[in-house]
């Protein structure tokens, strides 16, 4: 059994899920179902045994309590956070709440439980904090990608929430001796991206003949990486990452937002043509950049390929192609999550839990 947080949101759904496709290990799945949590998301799990769902708070001290005593996970693996910088440049409180105090919560709970465990389950007990690249900063053009060991400096309070919260895992780490692994990955992509997003925006936006808006001149420089590959990733970190670790994942897909959004429009003008005959790239439009946008992320993910023997599976053109072909196919999915009508379900669903 084990216990992952925040997993109806966008990378914990896809994890959950492919856990359960790999495997017969049963998952608690803790996520509060904030705007980009959904149940929606899990829907081929309804019915099945092995997959336990929670409604609640990484920073209900009590609630965590009890479902670690309740179901004796052998680890937690942590998605749950607030993670889109332009909602924390507009209310950065939840990100400090979720992604700092919640954390937090989450790793006292932890480490209570860890240290009342019987001494061959306290060694085998594992707590992986999923991260970001974004807490390392920016990249000139010319510079080496992020490793490891690159000095954090964040620059959105996103980024800064999220650093904060790999200091407090690693804290805990080096003082209680809490084993914990953490990842740090680049932008992912891939089914059940929320359309708030880059990848997923720009395909909603270009089948409703809504302008595609691109934050001034679109060179922002991205590693992306397929959210599947990262999902895969995790799981090996979680298999044989050495304690106290940082891994990043990335993609090895270094590429500018407008070079980002040209590709999904030519797949759009393949897939699914825009009946007048002209191409989806008409619908770009430059819009004014946002406050500190960082100009270039890069990953250098060669420590995971070495100590671990990962790497991802898919290029860019086969991961873009599978994403976009998933948005045409679920086109209920897309329209359920823009109306709301999937947090009214959870209301109801679950108004007596």
């Amino acid at each position: 059994m084990i216990l992952v947080t925040g997993g109806a949101g966008f990378i914990g759904a896809n994890f959950v899920l492919d856990w359960l496709a790999c495997g017969d290990e049963p998952v608690v799945n803790l996520d509060k179902l904030t705007y980009a949590g959904n149940l929606h998301n899990l829907k081929g799990l309804q019915g099945d045994a092995r997959h336990v769902f929670v409604q609640g708070d990484i920073g209900d001290g009590a609630l965590v309590h009890r479902l670690l005593a309740e179901h004796q996970p052998r680890a937690i693996v942590n998605f749950a956070a607030e993670s889109h910088v332009d909602r924390s440049i507009h209310g950065p409180a939840d990100f400090i709440q979720t992604n700092v105090v919640g954390t937090f919560h989450l790793l006292e709970a932890a480490r209570q439980y860890w240290q009342d465990l019987p001494a061959e389950r306290k060694a085998a007990f594992r707590f992986l904090h999923v991260s970001t690249d974004e807490v390392y900063g920016t990249l000139t053009a010319d510079a080496p990608a992020f490793t490891e060991a690159h000095c954090y400096e964040p620059n959105s309070p996103y980024s800064a929430s999220k650093a904060a919260s790999d200091h407090l895992v690693r804290a805990w780490h080096h003082t209680y001796g809490l084993p914990v692994l953490t990842t740090n990955c680049s932008n992912n992509y891939g089914p059940f991206h929320f359309p708030e997003k880059l990848i997923p925006l720009m395909i909603v936006n270009a089948l409703a003949g809504k302008a595609l808006p691109v934050y001034g001149d679109g060179m922002q420089v991205r590693d992306w990486l397929y959210v599947k590959d990262h999902c895969s990733a995790i799981r090996r970190v979680l298999e044989a990452g050495r304690l106290g670790e940082t891994y990043n994942v990335g993609g090895w897909n270094e590429k500018a937002n407008l070079d980002i959004v040209h590709t999904v429009c030519a797949l759009l003008d393949e897939l699914r043509p825009r009946a007048d005959g002209q191409s989806y790239k008409t619908q770009i439009t430059h819009v004014k950049d946002r406050p500190g946008h960082d100009r270039r992320y890069a990953i250098d993910a060669r420590k995971i390929e070495r100590e671990l023997g990962w790497k991802p599976a898919e290029t860019f053109d086969t991961g873009i192609r599978k994403t976009v072909q998933w948005y045409l196919e679920n086109s209920e999915w897309v329209a359920g999550v823009q109306s709301g009508a999937y947090r009214e379900w959870v209301q109801t669903q679950y108004a007596n839990v």
